[in-house]
């Protein structure tokens, strides 16, 4: 099995995207989160490629995808699924399994909106679509989408830290013993970019636009049912495991697994989580039994 990288245009943007598997395969369309790319996936990908396409684009503003500056481009959750929508019709994937993470949530569940009929199945890795999964860590966050104040933003700031993405977001609740360095110091060496904090700034104050969209994603799960599998590290300090279990509300057959690992559970639970996956689709989709 090999990893291949490249680029597709869509519009202004040159997304960078990672993939691998057969072209016959199955699809999983994985998007990653905050403040990450798609190398969150790069052990995750080895281990579902003899079964599966897996591709894995950057999000505008994130890893190698190059997208226009702040005032040519809009760096808000909607110009972030429109880039995303545009990437997969530009590889033609007209059915996929949606694997969503953190900020990878909101916008694959947009695009699920824009095209239930592409979703075979959903994968929420602590990627949150309710209300109960929020921890009481938002704040700062809360405060500037109540009021976005120069000030809001500036307290905004310390997310983007190096300590807070070493040590809060990789950090809390992973075992040290099997948290790898190269996750987290990738991410803050591209925190480091010019010009990266304030995309991020800008992101963050668009968060209350997902928040006011729950209702629609909860209203798109009742009516199309998609088999979903929320599979959660259980010590998140920002989604918490009630997050999780709020799927079965709306989607009453959705499997919910915790595991003890932190916000990145990849990190050190990628095993588990193909493992759990590879069953889970099995059963919903019935395409692991086509090996290639």
């Amino acid at each position: 099995m090999k990893i291949r990288y490249g680029f597709r245009q869509v519009g202004d943007v040159e997304v960078f995207y990672r993939e691998a598997g057969s072209s016959d395969a199955p699809v999983i369309l994985l998007l990653h989160g905050f403040p990450t790319a798609s190398h969150m996936f790069r052990d995750l990908i080895p281990l579902l490629a003899d079964h599966f396409r897996l591709i894995a684009p950057d999000l505008p503003g994130f890893g190698q995808t190059k997208a226009p500056s702040r005032g040519t481009f809009d760096y808000t959750f909607d110009r972030l699924t429109d880039v995303i929508e545009g990437f997969t019709d530009a590889l033609s994937l007209d059915r996929y399994v949606l694997y969503v993470f953190d900020y990878g949530a909101p916008v694959g569940l947009r695009l699920a909106m824009r095209h239930p009929e592409r979703i075979s199945a959903i994968v929420s890795q602590n990627g949150n679509a309710y209300l109960e999964g929020f921890s009481d860590e938002w704040g700062s966050w809360e405060s500037y989408w109540r009021e976005p104040s120069a000030a809001n933003r500036e307290a905004c700031r310390s997310s983007l830290t190096p300590e807070t993405i070493r040590n809060w977001q990789y950090g809390t609740g992973a075992d040290p013993n099997l948290l790898s360095p190269d996750g987290y110091e990738l991410d803050i060496a591209y925190m480091a970019r010019p010009g990266a904090e304030e995309i991020q700034l800008d992101l963050i104050l668009d968060y209350c636009s997902n928040v006011t969209l729950y209702p629609d994603f909860q209203s798109y799960f009742r009516k199309h049912r998609p088999p979903l599998l929320a599979v959660w590290g259980c010590h998140d300090p920002a989604f918490l495991p009630t997050g999780a279990a709020a799927y079965q509300r709306d989607l009453p057959d959705a499997k919910i697994h915790l595991l003890d690992a932190g916000h990145f559970a990849l990190e050190t639970h990628a095993e588990e989580v193909a493992a759990l996956i590879r069953t889970f689709l099995d059963s919903a989709i019935g395409s692991t039994t086509v090996k290639i």
